[in-house]
């Protein structure tokens, strides 16, 4: 699947709430409020923009975004809108624990050390948090709040309102992933798929609008290249063998992020481009 849910992780229902109270009520502002914010780029320190890849996705988007990038330079708190500031600092603090122990037993999983994947190979390092605002849609079927595409980094941890949305591509049909009362989503990004040898699989998913009531969510992408140090990145040795050769080849982490940037959200990931 590439995707799972995950209970008892030890961030707080009322964490979870207040960043999704913080959403609205940010996105809620009149345009003068945010656009202070506003930026076309994504290595910015903080990001908002409206109908995110504009232009570079196929289709325009139902939904607003706006983007901390938290690590690996930490954010001066006076950079974060004062409506979220406290909430975006205490959801970062509680989901970086949950990343790292995600990244401990994904490493078991491989049959590695426990820290490999989080020290050796420094999948924590970078660390973006984003928080998305799909309103209603007065024609649901004319639109998406995102397009069918894969993440980039090496995991995605998402917390999701009660509205739902959220869908990903098994066996060649989208599935819902219905919301689970304080759970979080991961999901594997291309560059887990690339240095795990497709041990692990990075899955399409994409985002359906309603005519309701607006939804929120906030994820986490840990394995940012936009603001991590340059870094070549390839199947890890550990894991090849004459009969598990390497399936890719090594390429620095930004040029990976940079080129599936700039390819844009069409559903395609970049990892078909390093094949050997």
């Amino acid at each position: 699947w590439g995707f799972f849910q995950v209970v008892n992780h030890g961030v707080p229902t009322s964490t979870q709430n207040r960043i999704r109270a913080g959403t609205h009520q940010f996105f809620n502002q009149d345009a003068e409020a945010k656009k202070e914010y506003f930026r076309a780029e994504p290595m910015s320190k903080v990001v908002y923009t409206s109908n995110y890849g504009l232009y570079t996705a196929p289709v325009a988007y139902w939904s607003d975004v706006i983007l901390f990038n938290m690590a690996p330079e930490p954010l001066e708190p006076e950079q974060i809108p004062a409506c979220i500031r406290e909430n975006v600092q205490d959801f970062s603090e509680e989901i970086s624990k949950v990343g790292g122990l995600m990244l401990e037993l994904l490493s078991e999983a491989l049959g590695l050390a426990v820290n490999h994947l989080k020290e050796e190979m420094g999948c924590a390092e970078g660390m973006g948090l984003a928080c998305n605002y799909y309103p209603h849609c007065p024609q649901p079927k004319l639109a998406l709040g995102i397009t069918h595409h894969t993440d980039i980094g090496f995991i995605t941890i998402l917390s999701q309102d009660h509205v739902g949305g959220l869908q990903v591509v098994h066996r060649g049909h989208w599935v819902n992933v219905p919301p689970v009362l304080e759970a979080l989503v991961v999901n594997i990004g291309d560059m887990l798929q690339l240095i795990s040898n497709d041990k692990f699989k990075s899955v399409e998913h994409r985002v359906i609008v309603n005519n309701l009531e607006p939804r929120v969510s906030t994820i986490c992408s840990f394995g940012n290249g936009f603001t991590l140090k340059s870094r070549m990145y390839g199947p890890i040795k550990e894991l090849l063998s004459e009969e598990n050769p390497p399936i890719y080849r090594e390429i620095f982490i930004e040029e990976f992020f940079f080129k599936s940037y700039k390819k844009g959200f069409d559903g395609n990931s970049y990892l078909p481009q390093l094949k050997l």
